[in-house]
C-alpha cells in the first residue's frame, strides 16, 4: 500500500499545499497553515456507497422551455430577515450567515425561530458553543420562552442528521456554528478546513434529501470575512452578513450570495434590550439628530436593492501641518475618496493637498455605490469653503475623471424618497426620464453636468463670498 502523503491547508482561506509554508501564497495569511490528515478510510462518504460500474449512466437531457415552478417558501414572520432571503426560507436551501462576535447573530436567529415555531412548524436549534440552559436564558431575556423550539448540544454531525430525520422533517433547523461541528469521516480537529469542509457538505447533503431549510452560522476572520474555506461559500444557496458596530444601535443584514433571491437587499434594525427590532424606514434612524446648519455635511440618497436610503455624509477638510495630509474614511472606499479629491483638485480649482480630509458616513453604514460622489463632493466643497449646504437638499451622482457628473439608475426612487421625508430639494445629474417628463419629479430637482458648477453653487454661498 501506498504511503500516504502529508497535506498541508490553509485555516483562513483553505488553500492546499504538499509542505509546510509560513505564508499562504492564496490569502498572505502568516502562520495559518497546519497539517491536516484525511479520513482514514479513502471510501467513506458518497464514493463508498456507489456501485462498481465500468462506464457511466445515460441521463435524459431535456431543453430551456419547459414548466417552471416557484420554489416553495416558509416565511420566517420576521419582515427584514424576509426582505433578504427573498420571501422566506426555501425548502432544502442552506444559508450561511457570518458576522463579528457579539452583533447579534444567536438573536436574530432565535428570534427567527421562536416566530416560525409559533406558526406550528417543527424548528430545532442546535448550539455547539452554548449549553441548553444558555440558549433558554437567552430565550427568556428576549421574552421567548414560551416557544416550542427544539433545543440540542450537540457537535458530531451524524448525530444530529440521525435526530432530526427522527418524525416530521423540520422546517428549520440551525447549526451554531459550523467551525464547532466535526464529523467522524474526517480525522481532524473540529475548526479546521477539512472538518469544516466534511461537516458542511454533510449538512447540506441532509437539507436537499429532507427538504429542511438549515441556517450555517459562520465565525468571521479580523477582516471582516467568514472564517473557513471559501468552497463552503460556494456549496451553500445563500451567504448573509450580519454588520453592524457595537458604537451604534443598529444593525444591517446584507445577501452577499443569494441562489434564490436578490443579493442587493439590506434589512436593517435596531438594537435593543429586548432584542432586535425590525426598521420599516431607515432613512429616519440615519438622518435623526443631524445639525442642519454645519458645513461639510450633505445628504445622499442612495439606494440598497430596491430599497432608497437617505444618510448624511460628513466631511472635515482642516489644513495640515504634517509632510503628508492625512486621509481618513469611514464607511466609503478609500480609493473612492482619493478619486473625488483628485478631480476637485484638477477640475474644480481647490487646493487640498495640505489640508487633512476625515470622511464618515453618519451612523455607521458601509456604501459602496458610486452615486454617493457627488455627496461626498458637496460636503468637502462645503467644508473647505465655510459654507452651510441647504438642508431640505439631498444629493447624488457619480463623477467622473473628466469632471463631467454622470447619471445613476433609479434617480426617481431616489427623489420620491426625499420627497417622503420632507426634501423640497436634490442636486443630481439629469436622467433623459426625468429631463423629458420634468412634471414627474416629486420635488425641485437641480440638474448638474460638471464638477464646476457643484464648486461654483457652493462658494457663492461661503460667509467670505470667495472659493477656497
Amino acid at each position: 500500500m501506498a504511503k500516504r502523503q502529508p497535506s498541508f491547508a490553509c485555516q483562513s482561506c483553505g488553500a492546499v499545499y504538499n509542505r509546510w509554508k509560513g505564508k499562504c501564497e492564496a490569502c498572505g495569511g502568516w502562520n495559518t497553515i497546519v497539517e491536516e490528515t484525511g479520513s482514514s478510510n479513502p471510501m467513506v462518504g458518497p464514493v463508498a456507497t456507489r456501485p462498481t460500474r465500468a462506464k457511466g449512466r445515460i441521463f435524459p437531457l431535456e431543453g430551456l422551455s419547459g414548466e417552471t415552478k416557484e420554489a416553495p417558501r416558509t416565511p420566517s414572520g420576521i419582515a427584514e430577515l424576509d426582505r433578504v432571503t427573498g420571501g422566506g426560507f426555501v425548502h432544502g436551501s442552506v444559508i450561511l450567515l457570518g458576522g463579528d462576535p457579539g452583533i447579534g447573530k444567536s438573536t436574530l436567529l432565535m428570534q427567527a425561530s421562536a416566530a416560525l415555531a409559533n406558526k406550528g412548524h417543527r424548528v430545532a436549534y442546535i448550539s455547539g458553543e452554548e449549553a441548553v440552559a444558555q440558549v433558554r436564558l437567552r430565550a427568556e431575556r428576549l421574552g421567548l420562552g414560551q416557544a416550542p423550539v427544539e433545543l440540542a448540544a450537540e457537535t458530531n454531525v451524524e448525530d444530529i442528521i440521525a435526530t432530526l430525520t427522527q418524525g416530521q422533517p423540520p422546517a428549520l433547523a440551525i447549526i451554531d456554528s459550523i467551525q464547532t461541528m466535526w464529523t467522524e469521516t474526517v480525522e481532524s480537529a473540529p475548526g479546521t478546513v477539512t472538518q469544516v469542509r466534511g461537516s458542511a457538505q454533510a449538512l447540506i447533503r441532509f437539507a436537499k434529501t429532507i427538504g429542511t431549510a438549515v441556517i450555517l452560522v459562520g465565525h468571521v476572520t479580523k477582516d471582516g470575512q467568514i472564517a473557513g474555506p471559501r468552497v463552503v461559500e460556494h456549496m451553500v444557496d445563500a451567504v448573509v452578513s450580519f454588520e453592524g458596530d457595537t458604537g451604534h444601535h443598529f444593525r444591517i443584514l446584507r445577501a452577499v450570495k443569494n441562489r434564490f433571491g436578490p443579493t442587493d437587499e439590506i434589512g436593517v434594525f435596531e438594537m435593543s434590550d429586548i432584542g432586535l427590532r425590525e426598521v420599516s424606514n431607515p432613512s429616519e434612524l440615519f438622518l435623526a439628530g443631524r445639525d442642519l446648519a454645519t458645513p461639510g455635511t450633505a445628504v445622499f440618497a442612495g439606494m440598497e436593492g430596491t430599497r432608497p436610503l437617505l444618510v448624511e455624509i460628513q466631511a472635515l477638510v482642516a489644513p495640515s501641518s504634517l509632510g503628508t495630509p492625512r486621509r481618513a474614511v469611514v464607511g466609503w472606499d478609500p480609493s473612492r475618496l482619493s478619486m473625488v479629491l483628485a478631480v476637485l483638485e484638477a477640475h474644480g480649482g481647490l487646493k487640498l493637498g495640505m489640508h487633512d480630509v476625515y470622511l464618515n458616513v453618519a451612523g455607521g453604514l458601509r456604501i459602496t455605490e458610486p452615486a454617493a460622489d457627488l455627496a461626498a463632493a458637496a460636503a468637502l466643497v462645503s467644508s473647505l469653503s465655510g459654507a452651510s449646504l441647504p438642508s431640505d437638499t439631498v444629493y447624488f451622482g457619480e463623477l467622473g475623471l473628466s469632471g463631467a457628473i454622470r447619471p445613476v439608475a433609479q434617480a426617481q426612487s431616489r427623489l420620491k424618497e426625499a420627497a417622503k421625508l420632507g426634501f423640497s430639494g436634490a442636486v443630481a445629474p439629469a436622467p433623459r426620464i426625468e429631463q423629458a417628463n420634468p412634471e414627474r419629479l416629486p420635488l425641485a430637482a437641480a440638474s448638474i453636468g460638471h464638477i464646476t458648477d457643484l464648486v461654483a453653487g457652493i462658494a457663492s454661498r461661503s460667509p467670505n463670498r470667495r472659493r477656497a
